[in-house]
């Protein structure tokens, strides 16, 4: 019975294993492509004010109607920008700074499943001693209660840390 307890648990430790390194690999993947897309949504939105600035500076060069028409042009392109300003700090806190969120997380649950390894092992290594001391001395009632005893005790410390 601990046997399929033990190897129920290692299936579910290697499901847990999977699915951390999973959230890992993905995690970080679209964490880096969604602040490349910010940046370069950054970057346009420069390059518009840049724009702006330009029409601006053309228009005072120009005739009355032609610089009105392009001082209207420049400010309506400018608040188009003021939309992209906005998506991009929506983009930031909505979206980049919740996934930076989960590397911290995913490393917590690595060393969490750590310590689970290393108490499923060290019980797992006790079973062992357990079956050896009952096959080499079956009648000896202490020994072989004691490390039950060990035994459930390492058992409730494992299932404690998950």
């Amino acid at each position: 019975m601990l046997r399929r307890s033990l190897e129920n648990r290692d299936a579910q430790t290697r499901q847990l294993q999977d699915a951390v390194t999973n959230v890992e690999k993905h995690f970080g993947e679209l964490c880096q492509i969604f602040a490349a897309y910010v940046r370069k949504t950054a970057r346009l939105r420069d390059k518009a004010d840049l724009l702006v600035n330009e029409i601006n500076v053309y228009a005072s060069t120009e005739t009355p109607n032609l610089k009105q028409g392009l001082k209207n042009f420049a400010e309506e392109f400018a608040k188009l920008q003021d939309y992209r300003q906005a998506e991009v700090e929506r983009l930031e806190a909505k979206v980049v700074e919740p996934l930076k969120a989960y590397g911290t997380i995913v490393k917590m649950k690595r060393d969490d499943l750590k310590a689970t390894l290393t108490a499923r092992n060290r019980e797992a290594k006790q079973l062992t001693q357990l079956e050896r001391t009952r096959q080499r001395n079956p009648s000896d009632r202490h020994v072989i209660v004691s490390f039950d005893f060990s035994l459930k005790k390492c058992f409730v410390r494992y299932a404690v840390q998950k």
